[in-house]
């Protein structure tokens, strides 16, 4: 019974930690929010670039903590100009044709 409790616990707490960051709204400000009104700070992704590809029982019988290769990442870009495109521009954008903006 206090496994259950304890899970619960932590749990609900991580709900609570990991909210959205737009708590400081509350009420109808908090329920009419538009997001595509406000600018965000852009979230840089990371891939990595020279992953191994192991499959059968390579995979299986890795060890993780003794790979010593060197990870190389390389951010994701992201953005293009459809992107800034808005209502039936951006549905009827057609990327064979190269001047459209």
């Amino acid at each position: 019974m206090k496994k259950v409790i304890f899970t619960l616990a932590i749990a609900f707490i991580s709900v609570g930690v990991f909210a959205q960051q737009r708590s400081d709204l509350k009420g109808p400000a908090y329920k009419n929010y538009k997001p595509g009104l406000h600018k965000s700070e852009p979230v840089v992704i990371y891939a990595e670039v020279n992953k191994t590809k192991l499959t059968g029982p390579e995979y299986k019988n890795q060890k993780p903590w003794k790979d010593t290769s060197d990870k190389v990442y390389v951010p994701i870009v992201y953005g293009s100009e459809r992107s800034k495109l808005k209502g039936p521009a951006y549905k009827n954008y057609k990327p064979w044709k190269k001047n459209r903006i």
